[in-house]
């Protein structure tokens, strides 16, 4: 492969039920499979199309890229209270195997070990932040990055505020690394709608560069980009095998 396919659909409906086809069709050929999973309003979408599917999760690991330091884990606008609502609560996966990044100091490597001590990651998804962001690797994230804990850009922040009713957005947060990201077998990233278009622009046809830091999934070589035709709307197609056509 060249780079990574674009899966266009007509719709941002589209685009999460397909994603949401492609978890599944993992967890049908490997029940016990780990999954990478990601936040954020699209996979609100995804993760309701594949409660939908009737493929069960029972069996699957899985590991959250990423959450805010300093906020409470049941504070409605953290990632595990997301996670418990979106999926894991309605899914019945067992909470043995649901695993976040630790926000304590010095516990990133503990978190690198339980995904090699699992296996590794066979499917990995993720969105993608208006200034390239993977996970909250922002901007000046290296391709050799690990877990860690990061300091949130005003960007990142002013996207999440929406979120956050009684407090101000956090500062910092704990995420995956993008070398973290790279090691799971298969990555799946979605992008929808016209706020993501630059983004998704950079990333695919800019310069691969830590100031982009989702450019460095072209380094890898199962990568789908599943969009709709808002996202997709500034890219070019070299270097990516498409499949579907611009609306």
């Amino acid at each position: 492969m060249t780079g990574p396919a674009l899966e266009l659909h007509p719709s941002a409906l589209a685009a999460e039920e397909a994603c949401a086809r492609r978890v599944a069709a993992v967890l049908e050929d490997r029940p016990a499979a780990n999954l990478g999973l990601a936040t954020g309003r699209t996979m609100i979408g995804v993760y309701r199309a594949l409660r939908s599917s009737g493929v069960s999760l029972a069996r699957a690991t899985t590991f959250n890229l990423d959450e805010y330091r300093d906020l409470p884990s049941d504070h409605p606008a953290s990632f595990r209270t997301f996670m418990a609502e979106q999926l894991f609560g309605p899914a019945g996966i067992p909470g043995d195997r649901v695993h976040f990044p630790d926000v304590r100091d010095g516990a990133a490597a503990e978190y690198e070990a339980r995904i090699v001590a699992a296996g590794g990651l066979d499917l990995q998804l993720l969105g993608i932040g208006v200034n390239g962001h993977i996970g909250f690797n922002e901007p000046g994230s290296t391709v050799a990055s690990r877990t860690r804990t990061v300091d949130l850009s005003a960007e990142t922040r002013l996207a999440n505020a929406a979120q956050f009713h009684d407090r101000d957005v956090p500062h910092q947060a704990v995420t995956m690394g993008i070398a973290t990201i790279l090691e799971a077998r298969s990555i799946v990233l979605v992008a929808t709608g016209e706020t993501k278009a630059a983004a998704l622009a950079a990333a695919l046809n800019g310069p691969m560069t830590p100031s982009c830091p989702a450019s460095f999934l072209r380094r890898h070589l199962d990568v789908t980009i599943i969009a709709d035709p808002a996202a997709a709307s500034r890219l070019s197609r070299s270097g990516t095998a498409w499949s579907g056509e611009l609306a």
